[in-house]
């Protein structure tokens, strides 16, 4: 009896451990950084594999609101980032170089800004002369649709086929050679 007593009062001090103070995880923070590193996975998926993507919606950084329904028939890059994460600021000029490369093609990129402050986020947008529009999206949620494939890491980047299913998934930072030619593929698919 005794050894159940003490173990019923070691389990409620862990859980109250846990509950709040000063040293409180904060499960939305993702570290004192706030950045949540990807696993470095890649995934292609065949046509006859692919998910419809989830309705994406929202306002955007520059004004304006975003719906990726209204690209139907396009490829569309999608691309979660933040300000504070360094690999973003390391991959952005690549993403823009690929965006560049690519738009003839009938490709275009939409960034997702996620937990982030506004402000933080237009002077990313301005200092690596981000050449496409982002969504705004402080809360993360955009990110939740995608139940079958989620961008759980930053920076992550999805590929939406012209029939508005996921083609791709990177949970890392990406090169211009990592990203190109899977574009490339997918938007020369009839």
């Amino acid at each position: 009896m005794r050894n159940a007593v003490v173990a019923a009062l070691l389990g409620l001090s862990l859980i109250s451990g846990c509950a709040s103070g000063q040293d409180a995880v904060d499960p939305g923070a993702a570290g004192r950084n706030r950045f949540v590193a990807g696993d470095g996975t890649a995934q292609r998926f065949q046509p006859a594999g692919r998910a419809t993507a989830p309705k994406l919606t929202g306002e955007l950084l520059d004004g304006g609101r975003y719906d990726l329904k209204r690209h139907l028939g396009t490829v569309v890059v999608l691309n979660f980032w933040a300000s504070w994460c360094a690999p973003c600021r390391l991959e952005a000029p690549e993403l823009a170089e690929v965006h560049q490369a690519t738009r003839s093609k009938g490709v275009t990129f939409v960034g997702i800004n996620i937990r982030d402050d506004k402000d933080k986020a237009l002077a990313f947008e301005e200092s690596f002369a981000v050449p496409y529009p982002s969504v705004f999206d402080p809360a993360g949620r955009t990110a939740l649709g995608f139940r079958e494939v989620p961008p759980n890491a930053i920076p992550a980047t999805i590929v939406i086929d012209r029939k508005g299913r996921v083609a791709a998934v990177f949970r890392k930072a990406l090169l211009r050679d990592d990203l190109e030619p899977v574009v490339r593929q997918i938007a020369a698919e009839t």
